[in-house]
């Protein structure tokens, strides 16, 4: 894989009259842990969307890179594993079936050893065939994250990338991000937090949303 570059370059987006954020600025190349960190309502959620190619920005841009090359909102999906709050995973069918389903979205198959491979990843190997339903709120991030890793992808999004799991979980987090940056072909993470400990895993930071003090 090519060298890969995120920059935000005087980044900004509006709801109507509410200014999200404005003037955003952040690098991050292979081999690093970027991190986006402010308030709950800050907009980093919605910044992810940006850089996924999900939202376009009233101001600035967000650009995507391989090897120079500037990916389209397109072009970059096929580049991105992205775990998120607001993710939605179907309740009514097992987790194979949900990891089989986004995959076909995709155009691609899940062989039965990728999807083993992936379900011991995330500790969830014997779970597979368990309705979503029946699932923790844990047991569902964790699947999320078999998801964002299924295509293998240089890069990872990652909103609250430990909500509502447990130190076992918060440790799968941790060896899933080191492994992404160590990536003999080039990875980056990107991730959205008000979490110190997170924070602390970045190389490049910036924070949004915060007041000054008159």
């Amino acid at each position: 894989m090519a060298p890969i570059r995120i920059v935000l370059s005087n980044l900004g987006h509006h709801f109507g009259t509410r200014s999200v954020f404005e003037k955003v600025h952040l690098e991050v190349v292979s081999g690093q842990i970027g991190a986006i960190c402010g308030p709950n309502g800050a907009g980093k959620s919605t910044l992810l969307r940006i850089v996924a190619g999900l939202l376009t920005p009233t101001q600035g841009e967000a650009r995507f890179e391989i090897a120079g090359y500037a990916l389209d909102a397109l072009e970059r999906r096929t580049f991105i594993g992205y775990v998120a709050p607001d993710l939605r995973l179907y309740h009514e069918l097992t987790g194979v079936e949900n990891l089989q389903f986004f995959a076909e979205l995709r155009g691609t198959k899940l062989s039965r050893d990728h999807l083993k491979q992936l379900l011991a990843r995330v500790g969830l190997l014997g779970r597979g065939s368990d309705l979503v339903a029946n699932y923790s709120s844990g047991m569902r991030q964790r699947l999320k994250y078999a998801l964002a890793l299924s295509n293998d992808p240089p890069v990872l999004l990652l909103d609250e990338p430990t909500a509502n799991l447990d130190s076992d979980g918060v440790a799968m987090v941790e060896q899933i991000i080191a492994e992404q940056c160590q990536r003999p072909q080039g990875g980056l993470v990107l991730i959205a937090t008000n979490e110190p400990k997170e924070e602390r895993w970045a190389h490049k930071l910036i924070r949004i949303g915060c007041l000054s003090t008159p």
